[in-house]
């Protein structure tokens, strides 16, 4: 009885421990909240890969963050020379192209407006808010399972991602399309939660000027920057077709204008200038920003901007969807041709 009631006690304490030594979704979820509400600024580096088009395009990611609404996302392609900069301070939400030497001012809540793959507090929304959110934990790592915020969320649903349980910083993000494919996937190389800036960090002009040193300024004599190549969406849409094409000479550049017809018509405009202003020009968005995987603009009910390798485009629908018009936008990309 003696050695019964032994074998009893000790396999109940062995249970216990392995109970105390399991992490819950809610505990680990709790925990994460208490560090994204703790801390007073942080700074991230990742590599983050689009697979959005028919070649991944790939992309150094550098996030600083102060609170409570500070932000500077630094997107730089690992290839081309393309730079972009999404910087929020007391004055706005701020899209800031270096080579062009100019920046777009939207009235946006931007990034509480929906996921941000490269941002640790929108991580840690997503999963919180996902009730249905699935976690296991592995190799020493909470890896969640949830549902996207994004706008147009049926193109990106869900996502994994995962974070060191030690430091509960995040590992890699792979956000996914419907059929369960990955998309956007990224790599944090370095998280440091103790970080400090100062406000002047996050000034438009000092940003852009220090972006300027890494990426050429159009016009500064960068090689091949004048070669205009054209790119074509590859996106096909049922029951529409290239209708014309025209290159007109503008003041300073080169502009092409592409007409699609049929079930649903739309328009494409590319536009090139030799050089870009001396000055910082800042222009009022009307729309929201998009990210668009190679680039981040600005997106209407009927248009979408942007701005890649020096190129300024434009694609405005009446008959387009929102999603169409993402996705199309999305197609126009580096070496695609006609």
């Amino acid at each position: 009885m003696k050695k019964l009631a032994w074998s009893l006690l000790i396999g109940c304490m062995v249970l216990l421990l392995s109970a105390c030594g399991e992490t819950t979704k809610e505990e680990a979820t709790n925990d994460l909240k208490d560090k994204v509400e703790d801390v007073e600024a942080y700074k991230a580096t990742a590599k983050m890969v689009f697979e959005t088009g028919e070649e991944p395009q790939e992309y150094d990611v550098e996030v600083w963050y102060s609170k409570p609404n500070f932000y500077r996302v630094h997107l730089k392609h690992a290839e081309e020379k393309q730079s972009q900069m999404i910087i929020r301070n007391d004055e706005g939400v701020f899209v800031l192209t270096p080579a062009l030497n100019k920046s777009f001012r939207f009235q946006s809540d931007w990034p509480a407006n929906g996921s941000q793959a490269y941002l640790i507090e929108s991580l840690v929304k997503d999963i919180s808010e996902d009730d249905k959110a699935k976690f296991t934990e592995k190799d020493g790592e909470y890896v969640f399972e949830s549902a996207t915020r994004y706008k147009h969320q049926h193109m990106f649903p869900m996502q994994e991602v995962k974070f060191n349980k030690k430091t509960l910083t995040p590992s890699s993000v792979k956000v996914k399309d419907a059929d369960g494919n990955v998309k956007i996937s990224l790599t944090f190389t370095d998280v440091n939660m103790d970080a400090s800036f100062e406000k002047s960090d996050f000034n438009l002009e000092k940003n852009m000027m220090s972006a300027q040193l890494e990426v050429p300024v159009l016009g500064d004599g960068a090689e091949g920057e004048n070669n205009f190549e054209v790119l074509y969406p590859t996106e096909e849409l049922e029951g529409t077709t290239m209708h014309d094409e025209q290159e007109v000479e503008i003041e300073g550049g080169k502009r092409v204008i592409m007409t699609f017809n049929g079930e649903k018509n739309y328009t494409l405009i590319q536009e090139k200038l030799e050089a870009a202003p001396v000055m910082l020009t800042t222009t009022d968005a009307p729309g929201e920003v998009v990210d668009l995987g190679f680039a981040v603009g600005s997106m209407t009910e009927q248009s979408v901007e942007w701005s890649f390798n020096g190129v300024d485009y434009m694609l405005a629908s009446n008959d387009l969807t929102q999603e169409e018009l993402v996705s199309v936008a999305r197609s126009v990309q580096g070496t695609m041709i006609k």
